[in-house]
């Protein structure tokens, strides 16, 4: 089937991450937003992600002839029409409902990478539908090596070109925000969650449009009519532990593809990584929402980019929130970006158009960055970093 023309979806209503931010916090239930928005404890690290990649600073080189630039870049035998992808995040229908397909649709479309989570609200099938199979999957290693293996065989049928393995939940984040809201293991929908979504209509109209969300993936594991406290015992029995290397073998042995790791952020486990024969890391602490007291993503990355940066792929995700923020990660050394609020904002802000401006907005701040900085090619930003 020939892939149909993108056609500009820039609303200049909402020019800014902030502006959609703001009007899609308008639009979902204050459960579910916080759901999205909140990092671990303190949200020390989730603000440390942002403040300190703010901090590094580009060199603009006015007098330098420019012939104009191009985004396009080159990962894992695809050339991507721009450098950032989008993010996993669990339980995407919940913060707005058919977000999965319509971030998945949107990214096939301007040619950048999607990445559909495990615990996500659509199944690898249908976003491996949406995409062509051109979507990657994150894989949540469950404790059963069967069910491991069955969901590999699903995504490789699907023809998903890159295995993310999510190394950096040996537990879950501690997050006061959903315990309050009810969003903890097991869930509970509490009158005041009701109350909410009373007060969201366009949100209550489109989930009943769209279906109560679950765990699309994961149907064909769960037994038939599992009520909320089943479902929360069914979560933590399936995916309680920790992933290591000799659990990391067997995927590398039975994916054919790129395989990734992500939350990668020590210089340990990226020696590992390499030792084990991935082809890739994503630099990440997911979002701020595993562990409050380490270091911001964009700081590991500047520790690890030395002296792995020609050894495997280091991409980053978690605290990016601009087309400034994308350059400044590739100045320092990422081969790639990722975000996942930033769209989630999108979706929720303008529904079934979020995705594709989400991404214009991207690419429209990355543009001007790589015009002022005279800036031709995505591998010339280590160049402009001060």
């Amino acid at each position: 089937m020939e892939k149909e023309k993108v056609i500009p979806a820039y609303d200049s209503a909402y020019p800014a991450i902030e502006d959609l931010r703001s009007r899609a916090r308008k639009r979902i239930p204050r459960f579910a937003f916080e759901y999205l928005e909140g990092g671990c404890n303190e949200d020390v690290n989730l603000s440390r992600n942002m403040s300190e990649l703010q901090q590094v600073c580009l060199m603009p080189q006015y007098l330098r002839k420019f012939n104009g630039l191009d985004m396009r870049t080159e990962l894992f035998g695809h050339t991507y029409d721009a450098p950032f992808g989008i993010s996993p995040i669990g339980l995407q229908g919940l913060v707005w409902p058919n977000s999965p397909e319509i971030l998945a649709r949107a990214a096939y479309r301007h040619n950048i990478p999607y990445i559909l989570s495990t615990v996500s609200t659509s199944s690898i099938e249908r976003i491996a539908e949406l995409s062509e199979g051109r979507a990657w999957f994150q894989l949540y290693h469950p404790t059963k090596n069967e069910m491991r293996d069955d969901i590999i065989r699903r995504a490789a049928a699907a023809q998903c070109p890159v295995l993310v393995v999510l190394v950096d939940v040996p537990s879950f984040g501690f997050r006061p925000r959903d315990i309050r809201n009810g969003l903890a293991m097991p869930p509970k929908m509490s009158l005041k969650n009701l109350l909410q979504i009373a007060g969201k209509p366009r949100w209550a109209m489109e989930t009943l449009r769209a279906g109560i969300p679950g765990f699309a993936t994961l149907k064909p594991y769960m037994p038939d009519h599992l009520n909320i406290g089943q479902l929360g015992q069914f979560m933590n029995q399936t995916f309680t532990g920790r992933i290591d290397t000799e659990k990391i073998k067997p995927i590398r042995d039975m994916w054919k593809g790129a395989l990734v790791l992500k939350g990668v952020v020590s210089a340990e486990d990226t020696r590992a990584a390499i030792s084990l024969g991935v082809d890739g890391i994503i630099v990440s602490n997911h979002g701020g929402r595993q562990i409050d007291a380490g270091e911001s993503t964009i700081k590991s990355l500047q520790g690890l980019v030395p002296s792995f940066g020609k050894q495997i792929k280091i991409m980053i995700d978690s605290g990016l929130r601009s087309g400034p923020d994308i350059a400044r990660c590739l100045a320092s050394g990422a081969c790639f970006t990722f975000m996942g609020r930033p769209f989630m904002y999108g979706a929720g802000a303008l529904g079934k158009k979020g995705g594709e401006h989400t991404i214009s907005v991207f690419k429209v701040q990355l543009k001007q960055v790589m015009e002022q900085l005279c800036c031709e090619k995505i591998g010339d930003f280590p160049n402009h970093l001060i």
